[in-house]
């Protein structure tokens, strides 16, 4: 557990860090649905490693996962995009143009509902809300061009 942990931490540590007890269940979880295989090996230090591989049907299930749909709840959007977005070349051209699509979108979406409450009369006199609004607004904004970016090379390589 402890070099799947650094694993997820140099692929996706800046998006997310779960602890070894949201680890060990979900990697049971995934071995009884037949998504990981595992095996036991005694290391040469006498030592008891467990290795995990992806079988094929935990292939389709990350693929699948990957092309689902985010949750409409903002506060979850940019970080979960982020993963989806850095797993995008897993999937073919033609659903990484739909998970780019759905992204932009939503974060379009969220953009505009940022702006909207920007200009709210109340928003306007409240000093810390208008920054953390204005930011929130620019993060969308800088996620879209990254999104137009990867469409753009999804095209030149299709």
């Amino acid at each position: 557990m402890y070099g799947i942990s650094k694993e997820i931490e140099s692929r996706f540590g800046v998006y997310t860090k779960p602890s070894f007890g949201a680890i060990k269940p979900a990697l049971r979880k995934l071995i009884s649905d037949g998504f990981l295989d595992s095996r036991k090996s005694m290391s040469e230090g006498g030592k008891l490693s467990v290795y995990y591989s992806l079988t094929k049907t935990g292939e389709k299930e990350l693929i699948n996962m990957i092309k689902k749909e985010l949750s409409p709840n903002p506060l979850q959007f940019i970080p979960n995009a982020k993963v989806k977005l850095s797993m995008a070349d897993l999937l073919d051209t033609e659903d990484r143009s739909e998970l780019f699509l759905h992204l932009k979108t939503l974060a379009a979406s969220f953009r505009q509902e940022a702006e909207n409450i920007l200009n709210d009369e109340y928003t306007n006199k409240n000093f810390y809300q208008r920054i953390l609004l204005d930011n929130t607004s620019v993060e969308y904004a800088n996620l879209i061009t990254v999104i137009e970016g990867f469409e753009k090379d999804n095209a030149r390589n299709s």
